[in-house]
C-alpha cells in the first residue's frame, strides 16, 4: 500500500514553537529545462490537506488542484530554479542544491518567516544536500511520508510542467508540450532532426552523444 504523507514531522516542529519547512524538487532526469524547487510552510497546528499524495503517483489534473488548494492552506511558500546552463556547469546535483537554496533564501527573507523568531526546521526530500547553504534534515521518501514536502514537490512540479508547456509552442518538434522535456522518443528523434536549443542540458548523456557525433 502507498504511503500517505503526514504530518507528524510538523507536528513535532510545532510542539518545539518552530516551523517546518517542508523542500523537495522537480526536474533532476528531463534533458531540456531547469531543475525546479519548492519550499513549503504549513501553519502551525494546521490540518492535513486532503487527498495531498506523492507528486509521481498523481495525474497532472489532480496535481493542479492540489497546487491550488496548497497555496491556499500555506502560510508561505517559496519557488526556486537552476538554469539549464547551470546544470551543465555545475552538474545536476549541485544545481539541484542552488535550487533548493533560492527557495529557502526567498522564504526566509520575505513574509511571516522574515518577521523574527527562531528559526524554523528545514526538511528536504531524499539525502542531506551541504551545498545547499542552510542547516537542514533529510528525510528518503519524504515526498510520499511528509505533509511539506509532499506539497512541496506538487508545486515544483506544476510550476516546471507549466514553464515547458509554455515553451514548446517556440521549440517546436521536441514534444515539451506532453513530455515536458523529458527523454521521450519524440524527444531524442527532435534532438536528432533539429539539434540541442538553449534549454537542452548538453552535458547529459544523450545530448553528449549527439555533439559527439555531430
Amino acid at each position: 500500500m502507498a504511503l500517505r504523507p503526514s504530518l507528524k514531522r510538523e507536528r513535532e516542529a510545532w510542539a518545539e514553537e518552530l516551523l517546518l519547512v517542508g523542500v523537495d524538487e522537480a526536474g533532476r532526469g528531463p534533458l531540456a529545462g531547469p531543475v525546479v524547487a519548492a519550499a513549503v510552510v504549513f501553519p502551525a497546528r494546521c490540518t492535513a490537506v486532503r487527498g495531498l499524495r506523492d507528486s509521481k503517483v498523481l495525474p497532472a489534473r489532480v496535481r493542479a488542484r492540489l497546487a491550488r488548494r496548497i497555496r491556499q492552506r500555506a502560510l508561505c511558500f517559496a519557488i526556486g530554479a537552476a538554469s539549464s546552463r547551470e546544470i551543465d556547469r555545475l552538474n545536476i546535483r549541485v544545481a539541484t542544491a542552488l535550487a533548493m537554496h533560492r527557495a529557502i533564501a526567498r522564504l526566509v527573507t520575505r513574509g511571516p518567516l522574515a518577521a523574527g523568531g527562531p528559526p524554523p526546521r528545514i526538511l528536504i526530500d531524499g539525502l542531506p544536500l551541504p551545498e545547499i547553504g542552510f542547516e537542514h534534515q533529510a528525510l528518503v521518501d519524504g515526498d510520499a511520508r511528509c505533509q511539506s514536502i509532499a506539497a512541496a514537490a506538487i508545486l515544483a512540479k506544476t510550476v516546471r510542467d507549466l514553464l515547458m508547456q509554455r515553451l514548446a509552442p517556440r521549440y517546436p518538434g521536441y514534444g515539451w508540450g506532453t513530455n515536458v522535456g523529458y527523454g521521450t522518443e519524440e524527444h531524442q528523434i527532435g534532438l536528432r532532426l533539429h539539434g540541442p536549443t538553449r534549454h537542452h542540458r548538453v552535458t547529459f548523456a544523450p545530448l553528449a552523444q549527439l555533439q559527439l557525433f555531430a
